[in-house]
């Protein structure tokens, strides 16, 4: 190869490398700004948690309530989350699981920022998953240097986004109470449907109950073009909680498996998860 050209093409790739090291940092930077704006934008005042609250609920909502959230618990509208668990790259044929570590920022209805690591090694991938306002991404890259995920923000991604933030709800269990302008609808015995309004569209999610309250299950209709046409559409979507486990007097999910086709034979539970550590602002 002439020396000219080699240098030319050493050139393009240190170019190219400062590029997408560039591009890296911006999506950190924005990242931690919708982190920080969803924790000091939802900040409401604290009152205390008491069972007259939620006397006029349908009954399995009420009992879920006396379970997630112990008398006299301060009312916090936003959680930090820590989890590790695994994620499904492939499909359920062939799902890949990969290992993940992450830590999540979540205000239902207002958004989330999810900031994971997925894999190891040489396959190590990292950035985040985001939806605030009129804002939405997927942004992972390979080693912090190659892009292998980057979406914009249209108008379906941001309401597939929201609809995930509402999905989610159970680990912040004061954003569900009708002070958060949430409405329940009774379905029967053991579910009960939660309804949000947020910017004049509406979300909502079916929740199933034990008997002494614990969540069960959670199962929405989500717009996603998780599909082989990669149409977007409104699909089942929902998870299982395996365990709860208690954090400063609300109990929520410790362990899920969730993923599209909720209750349905295409079904692929592409996200377990196992809560290390919530922390309610």
């Amino acid at each position: 190869m002439p020396k000219r050209l080699a240098l030319s093409l050493a050139s393009l790739s240190v170019g190219g490398l400062a590029a997408a090291w560039a591009m890296r940092g911006y999506d950190h930077r924005e990242a931690r700004w919708a982190w920080d704006a969803l924790a000091a934008e939802t900040v409401r005042p604290a009152g205390m948690f008491g069972p007259a609250m939620v006397a006029g609920l349908p009954e399995p909502a009420r009992r879920y309530f006396t379970f997630a959230i112990a008398p006299g618990t301060p009312l916090r509208m936003v959680a930090e989350i820590d989890m590790v668990g695994e994620i499904g790259l492939g499909d359920r044929d062939r799902p890949n699981y990969q290992p993940i570590v992450a830590r999540e920022i979540l205000a239902p209805p207002h958004g989330f920022v999810w900031m994971p690591r997925i894999g190891s090694g040489l396959g190590r991938i990292s950035g985040s998953d985001a939806c605030i306002g009129d804002r939405a991404w997927t942004r992972f890259w390979l080693l912090n240097t190659v892009p292998v995920a980057r979406t914009k923000a249209t108008p379906d991604l941001v309401r597939s986004a929201r609809a995930r933030a509402v999905a989610e709800a159970l680990w912040v269990p004061a954003a569900l109470l009708p002070a958060n302008g949430v409405t329940w609808e009774p379905v029967d015995g053991n579910r009960a449907r939660a309804v949000f309004r947020h910017d004049s569209e509406s979300f909502a999610f079916e929740l199933t109950v034990a008997d002494n309250g614990r969540p069960l299950s959670v199962a929405m209709r989500r717009w996603t073009n998780a599909n082989p046409e990669r149409v977007f559409r409104y699909q089942p979507f929902g998870a299982t909680v395996e365990e709860t486990g208690t954090f400063a007097g609300y109990t929520i999910p410790t362990r899920i498996d969730g993923g599209n086709g909720f209750g349905t034979d295409e079904y692929f539970p592409f996200f377990r998860a196992r809560v290390t550590e919530a922390r309610f602002r």
